[in-house]
């Protein structure tokens, strides 16, 4: 049985969005612990030769498109494949998000809100006061931790994540490290069960 689950995403990947609920689950049933890691997409990105999504070519966003449309009708979560805000800059959520994690709160459900909030309801989630509205949704105290997110330790957490992702050869999202074992995308969480033992 694996003992831990590196997770490495961003709330404004669709990937992610579609895979987050069944990484959750996949690890409670196998008594599996998640560390919960957002990160900066663009400076992944960056650091290993990716596109942002505006400059990659006409057929790869057209195929990027086909792709989430099955996945969408395959997992039944209610996803818009052009979201009003997208892309936006990954800082304010997986800060909010990082201020959850930090005040031992359940970043897990937090981010999924915040996914939900991108990829289904059309939300900001570069605006401050909209994450902490899906934030206070969600049972939290969305001003307390809007302001936590501001603070330094949280920011150095964020840029820590995001290191550690490109020390550990993340190249896009979402990314699973199992016991040492790295799995890209939404669409290898099976082999991701398979090594948890389900």
């Amino acid at each position: 049985m694996a003992g831990t689950i590196d997770y490495y995403y961003s709330h404004l990947s669709p990937w992610s969005y579609l895979g987050h609920q069944r990484l959750i689950n996949a690890a409670k049933q196998a008594n599996t612990t998640i560390n919960f890691r957002p990160i900066d997409a663009g400076k992944v990105f960056a650091a290993s030769g990716g596109l942002p999504l505006a400059k990659r070519p006409v057929q790869r966003r057209n195929y990027r498109l086909a792709e989430l449309r099955r996945w969408r009708d395959e997992s039944g979560l209610a996803l818009n494949l052009q979201p009003k805000f997208h892309p936006t800059p990954d800082r304010c959520s997986a800060q909010i998000a990082i201020a959850a994690q930090l005040m031992g709160l359940d970043i897990g459900a937090l981010s999924f809100a915040l996914m939900r909030g991108c990829w289904a309801e059309d939300e900001n989630l570069a605006d401050e006061d909209t994450v902490a509205a899906i934030a206070t949704a969600e049972g939290l105290d969305g001003p307390a931790l809007l302001e936590r997110s501001k603070s330094e330790d949280v920011a150095a957490r964020f840029e820590q994540y995001t290191d550690e992702a490109i020390e550990a050869g993340v190249f896009g999202m979402p990314w699973y490290i199992v016991d040492g074992e790295p799995f890209w995308g939404q669409d290898r969480l099976f082999f991701v069960e398979k090594k948890l033992g389900l």
